[in-house]
């Protein structure tokens, strides 16, 4: 595996966290600053999909 592979690597991990913490953080904040129910929905819906991805990650390189 070439250096670029590995730095694109934990470009897309750090990415998904990013998503994961600002997705999240939407979903929690949203309700006391008045976001509507369809927004925090799909916020939480983010989340949801980085979690999964993140470990689908973690399970890929554990085998690797």
């Amino acid at each position: 595996m070439n250096d670029t592979t590995k730095a694109s690597g934990v470009l897309v991990t750090t990415s998904l966290w990013l998503v994961l913490l600002v997705s999240a953080a939407a979903n929690a904040i949203g309700q006391f600053a008045g976001m509507d129910y369809t927004l925090r929905m799909i916020a939480g819906a983010v989340a949801i999909i980085c979690i999964v991805l993140l470990i689908l990650r973690a399970v890929a390189r554990r085998k690797a």
